[in-house]
C-alpha cells in the first residue's frame, strides 16, 4: 500500500531554514506527480508547492514563492521541501502527497518561532 513519510521539520527562527523530506513507499514514485500541503491549526489545509514526475515542472502557492523550493529524487523515492527565510505564519503541520492516491503520511510539524 501508499506509505509516506514525512522527517525534516522543527523549531526554528524566523529567517532560519528547513529541508523536510518524505520517503515514499508502495507505489511507483518516478511516475506519479507529488505535492506538499500544510495545515495550520484551525485552518483549512492548503497546497504549498507540486512537481511533476519528472521533477521538471513546478508549482508553488503564492504565500511560498521564492521562499520555498520542492524537488525530488527518484532513484531514492523521496521528495523534498526546502524552506527559507522562514516567516511565524509558516508553522503549521506539513504533508506530502501523490496526485494520485488518497493516501496521507502522518506529517512533520514545523514551528516557526523566536
Amino acid at each position: 500500500q501508499v506509505q509516506l513519510v514525512e522527517s525534516g521539520g522543527g523549531l526554528v527562527q524566523p529567517g532560519g531554514s528547513l529541508r523536510l523530506s518524505c520517503a515514499a513507499s508502495g507505489f511507483s514514485f518516478s511516475n506519479s506527480a507529488m505535492r506538499w500541503y500544510r495545515q495550520a491549526p484551525g485552518k483549512e489545509r492548503e497546497l504549498v508547492a507540486g512537481i511533476s514526475s519528472s521533477g521538471s515542472i513546478t508549482v508553488y502557492g503564492d504565500s511560498v514563492k521564492g521562499r520555498f523550493t520542492i524537488s525530488r529524487d527518484n532513484a531514492k523515492n523521496t521528495l523534498y521541501l526546502q524552506m527559507n527565510s522562514l516567516k511565524p505564519e509558516d508553522t503549521a503541520v506539513y504533508y506530502c502527497k501523490a496526485t494520485r492516491f488518497d493516501s496521507w503520511g502522518q506529517g512533520t510539524q514545523v514551528t516557526v518561532s523566536s
